[in-house]
């Protein structure tokens, strides 16, 4: 059980995480590409994967932002000192995992490989194995019913 002076995790897996879903997708899309959408639809594609990536950096930075800002860290095996629920948090529990995997989608689309999506589904669900379910206990633990009450009324990715 996780007490409210110890960190959520030992290690700070998110970065590595979609690091390694980017360049095993790379990997795949030198070694084995698929085929992918051609014609009017790939330009829409490309152009919708331009505004992932920049909504998931824009998410992520303003995320951080805040977060500097309340003076709480944003590594995932480090005590958290404060709750914070407004910028982008008002939204989503996880913006900065939101941003990386919108980043890792985004990539996707804009290169035209459906290793970045597949990759990119499979981090997020790694990271809420590994990084979101014990940060989210951890949290409980730390700020009691000021968490719970946040956890009701925003969701956990959106």
């Amino acid at each position: 059980m996780t007490t409210p002076l110890t960190a959520p995790n030992r290690a700070p897996w998110p970065p590595i995480v979609y690091l390694a879903a980017i360049a095993v997708s790379i990997v795949l899309l030198i070694v084995y590409p698929l085929p992918w959408i051609e014609g009017p639809l790939n330009d829409i594609l490309f152009a919708a994967g331009w505004l992932l990536a920049a909504a998931g950096a824009f998410i992520g930075i303003a995320a951080v932002r805040v977060m500097h800002k309340a003076k709480t860290t944003i590594m995932p095996n480090r005590v958290s000192e404060h709750l914070v629920t407004s910028g982008p948090f008002s939204f989503t529990r996880n913006p900065i995992y939101l941003g990386n995997t919108m980043i890792t989608l985004g990539i996707g689309l804009i290169v035209g490989s459906i290793w970045f999506l597949l990759a990119g589904l499979i981090a997020a669900f790694i990271v809420e194995k590994l990084t979101i379910r014990p940060e989210e206990k951890h949290l409980e633990a730390r700020f009691g019913k000021r968490y719970r009450d946040y956890a009701a009324r925003v969701r956990r990715w959106l």
